[in-house]
């Protein structure tokens, strides 16, 4: 199979609190000049903010979030990726949504859920990881928590080159997601994606972003912090593969796996 190259667009804004029409017209103007993408990917509840109050917040797959993500797909003929607070079946999920060009969906329901804000005692947790493959690139979606847990973003036998992890990580806790983003991108020999939210939430928690753009060896490509922020940067399939050439260490790993 041929490798190419992949561009994608890091979209870190602030969003919101709890107000979907709003955030989904700001981000339509955010991304307006947004051309040549093959990836753009949001923060971690990008229509509401990090809410504990799915009753009122949540949508159906049927609903507006879903259907922007599919018109924003196909209108800039890129995948489009982010969470929403999802009902179904009488339970909610915080759920990344991927959105292709072609109408299509993958979700992802994010596994670890964040106890200390007691995200548990509203949202169902999900156990199925989700890999989508894009234009030859293998690429693993994580939800902000997940972070803490390596074991869930192992990369055994190179599954995945890339891995995306959207967030609403909050500010006074920036240095730990700061020095995790690149851990993962040395142990997984993968590029690694980070896009936080900015501003503050209802509850007053301030978020610094970081979103960050960190090759296979941990270097940092891109950081941002502290604005909003579209940025475009495009991954080296050729480096990728040089790193994993030169350096076979995902051959050696350990040969467990999380049992879900």
């Amino acid at each position: 199979m041929q490798q190419h190259d992949l561009t994608l667009t890091l979209a870190q804004t602030d969003i919101a609190w709890e107000a979907i029409d709003d955030n989904l017209g700001r981000m339509s103007e955010q991304l307006h000049a947004v051309q040549g993408s093959q990836l753009i990917v949001l923060p971690e509840m990008f229509t509401t903010g990090f809410s504990m109050r799915p009753t009122g917040i949540a949508e159906t797959m049927d609903g507006k979030a879903v259907a922007w993500l599919r018109e924003t797909a196909q209108a800039k003929q890129a995948d489009v990726v982010g969470s929403v607070a999802i009902e179904e079946d009488g339970r909610y999920f915080n759920r990344l949504i991927w959105a292709k060009p072609d109408g299509s969906l993958r979700t992802y329901d994010k596994k670890h859920l964040f106890s200390f804000a007691g995200e548990h005692d509203h949202y169902t947790p999900g156990s199925e990881p989700l890999i989508v493959e894009l234009n030859g690139w293998r690429i693993a979606t994580f939800i902000c928590y997940d972070l803490r847990f390596p074991v869930w973003s192992r990369n055994l036998q190179a599954k995945y080159d890339l891995a995306l992890y959207i967030a609403s990580w909050p500010e006074r806790r920036a240095r730990h997601w700061q020095a995790l983003l690149p851990a993962r991108a040395i142990e997984n020999q993968s590029y690694v994606v980070g896009v936080n939210r900015v501003g503050t939430d209802g509850n007053g928690i301030r978020y610094s972003g970081d979103s960050m753009v960190i090759d296979p060896l941990g270097e940092v490509l891109f950081h941002e912090r502290n604005q909003e922020r579209i940025h475009t940067e495009t991954l080296s399939r050729a480096l990728l593969d040089e790193v994993r050439t030169q350096f076979p260490f995902l051959k050696d790993a350990d040969r467990y796996e999380l049992c879900v």
